[in-house]
């Protein structure tokens, strides 16, 4: 089996799951954390190189302050058990995303958590916090905008290598594959620039509920997927 060196995946489901077990929606905000400490061992085990998580969108701020708040602590005891869980693992960790309305002490975590493992090499896990995919396109258009204006680089020069350098995901391949569990078939600004050739996998699993054998699924599915990138596949 072909494993895709990159895999995204968009979690969804956590408040619908909580909703039709009547509990709280940080329950399923709970029960989803778990089910990425199962993800991020599953891809490991599967020898996937890169694992790409949607966390925590720019359109989320839309939710209750309550709803928010619940989610923050559950990243701060996250990412306080990353030491045992992902830094002693060989993982790298890395966060795309903006920093504007972030809580200061989750920003110096993952500051911490991206120096202490950024020589580890098993997976690369990258955590999108605060992330708009439209945001982070835009800041890199005014970056080139100003690397022109300073004669820092030439604006014929610039190609799809060198846009991709100036988002957040820069020295990350693409991703192969694009998972979204819950059944819900939109991309929800995720990733827009980066999934341009993805393999697209949706399920009707909630993200409480995902595992290995789900992972494994969609693994499987890609394999019978024939990317062209563009290009036929040759008749004979």
């Amino acid at each position: 089996m072909l494993v895709p060196r990159h895999v995204a995946i968009i979690m969804d489901g956590n408040g619908r799951w909580a909703k039709e077990r009547g509990v709280p929606t940080v329950s399923g905000h709970r029960e989803g954390v778990n089910a990425l400490k199962r993800t991020i061992k599953a891809a490991q085990d599967l020898g996937i190189e890169y694992l790409t998580v949607y966390a925590f969108s720019v359109e989320n701020w839309k939710r209750s302050k309550e709803e928010i708040n619940a989610l923050f602590n559950l990243m701060r005891r996250f990412l306080k058990k990353s030491n045992k869980d992902i830094v002693n693992k060989n993982i790298r960790l890395m966060f795309i995303g903006t920093e504007e309305g972030m809580p200061k002490d989750i920003i110096e975590r993952t500051e911490e958590l991206t120096g202490y493992t950024k020589n580890n090499k098993k997976l690369t896990l990258v955590i999108a916090l605060n992330y708009g995919s439209r945001n982070e396109i835009v800041e890199a258009v005014k970056k080139i905008c100003n690397d022109v204006k300073e004669n820092r680089v030439k604006i014929d020069e610039v190609d799809e290598k060198i846009f991709s350098d100036y988002l957040y995901t820069k020295n990350i391949p693409d991703p192969d594959l694009l998972i979204r569990t819950s059944g819900e078939m939109r991309v929800s600004n995720f990733l827009l620039w980066q999934i341009s050739y993805a393999e697209f996998s949706v399920t009707p699993v909630y993200w409480p509920d995902f595992g290995k054998e789900n992972l494994v699924q969609a693994i499987e599915d890609f394999n019978k997927r024939q990317r062209r990138f563009g290009g036929r596949i040759n008749a004979n």
